[in-house]
């Protein structure tokens, strides 16, 4: 195995040294685009414990642990992370490409990353299942000389590297969209993810921080659709027969604004303001039914953060050594008005595994490289990124 030369004594002494400093002390060397990510983010922010870290000799073995893989969302990042690990195989920097599915059991999450440690593991990629249930096997991780790198879920472990967003943010941008289209007065149902999960608190957190400044703007109940699209569907349309009063609007945490689009519409309802994350499906629902979809939001989409998860690790497996615990990645927005730019004909009502591709890369090179303290060029080029219908 090799070594992390940075001690347990002395992670634990960072950790704690840095628990009483500002956000604005450890992102001082940031471009002012990055620092604004970080501004009452609810993740604690940290020194990378990744200073002295001695990578591996290629070929690496890079493994994945899923904590869910029952959405078209989640098998989608895996697809690409699959495929760019698929580049590294091919170029001979990597041997293999492993995946783990613990379905949503943290204890069966736990026990994967142990049997990936065992099995001499490159690198640990994951999407955890709990904020702070893996920080045990994370630190077993880290003592076998493996960096553990997570995507869309941050663990509160100083030895993980966090390629995360402000979902608290994101939350509260919903939310504002929806006070500024209902001026400020209306009912409100919210669907949120895997109750559980490290991101569903950050966005209602956000979103609830917009709410108490419009007392007019009600929740009229709130659901989990495990971020799944008939159990979406389902509690949806229950929510709807138990509540007869108007609903206005509905935040969403998710991929599923087409089938609670279609759940108004089976219901008879006024087709209410949806928030959420774009997809090709609803995209094609909107296209067909350009009445009965109403959308402001973001596109919070697997391929990017995929790509983002894969450079980060790309970049430590090669040496790069990153500043900081939590790497926040931009959320492209999405306007209603601007749903055509993201169309494509690929995309119909039941494209549920497409996703748009952003025109632009959510996070460039340069602003990548002010993440690590000796940035240098891995090779990946946005370019290159298959478009949303190059597999249909």
């Amino acid at each position: 195995m090799h070594n992390l030369k940075l001690t347990l004594a002395a992670a634990a002494a960072a950790a704690f040294a840095t628990s009483a400093m500002a956000a604005d002390d450890l992102t001082a060397s940031l471009p002012d685009s990055l620092k604004a990510l970080y501004v009452d983010a609810s993740q604690q922010l940290m020194p990378s414990a990744y200073d002295n870290f001695t990578p591996p000799a290629k070929p690496w073995k890079w493994c994945h642990s899923e904590s869910y893989q029952g959405n078209p969302w989640r098998v989608s990042l895996t697809n690409e992370l699959k495929r760019l690990v698929d580049g590294l195989i091919a170029s001979g920097d990597a041997s293999s490409f492993e995946v783990s599915d613990s379905n949503g059991d943290v204890s069966q999450q736990i026990n994967q990353i142990r049997t990936f440690i065992e099995s001499g593991c490159s690198i640990i990629t994951a999407i955890p299942g709990s904020s702070t249930g893996l920080d045990d096997v994370i630190k077993a991780s880290f003592d076998a000389g493996i960096p553990f790198v997570t995507v869309s879920a941050y663990v509160t472990s100083p030895y993980a590297i966090n390629v995360d967003s402000d979902y608290g943010g994101w939350g509260r941008d919903m939310m504002a969209a929806i006070a500024k289209t209902l001026d400020g007065k209306g009912n409100i149902l919210f669907v949120e993810g895997i109750a559980g999960a490290p991101i569903v608190e950050m966005q209602r957190t956000g979103a609830e921080s917009v709410l108490a400044e419009f007392p007019d703007l009600k929740i009229a109940r709130s659901v989990n659709g495990n971020w799944t699209a008939n159990v979406t569907k389902t509690v949806v349309l229950q929510a709807l027969a138990t509540n007869p009063a108007p609903i206005d609007a509905v935040w969403t945490s998710g991929s599923e604004s087409r089938v609670v689009a279609e759940a108004f519409a089976e219901a008879g309802r006024p087709a209410p303001l949806i928030t959420g994350s774009i997809t090709g499906d609803a995209l094609g629902y909107w296209k067909e039914n350009p009445d009965g979809y109403r959308f402001e939001g973001h596109a919070v989409l697997p391929g990017w953060n995929a790509q983002a998860l894969f450079r980060v690790g790309h970049r430590i497996l090669e040496g790069q050594k990153p500043k900081l615990n939590v790497l926040m990645i931009p959320i492209p927005p999405v306007a209603g008005a601007d749903l055509g730019k993201w169309y494509q004909d690929c995309m119909t009502p039941d494209a549920v595994s497409v996703f748009p591709v952003p025109p632009a890369d959510p996070m460039p090179e340069e602003l990548m490289d002010a993440y690590f303290t000796n940035p240098a060029p891995t090779g990946f080029d946005y370019a290159q990124v298959p478009g949303a219908c190059a597999a249909q």
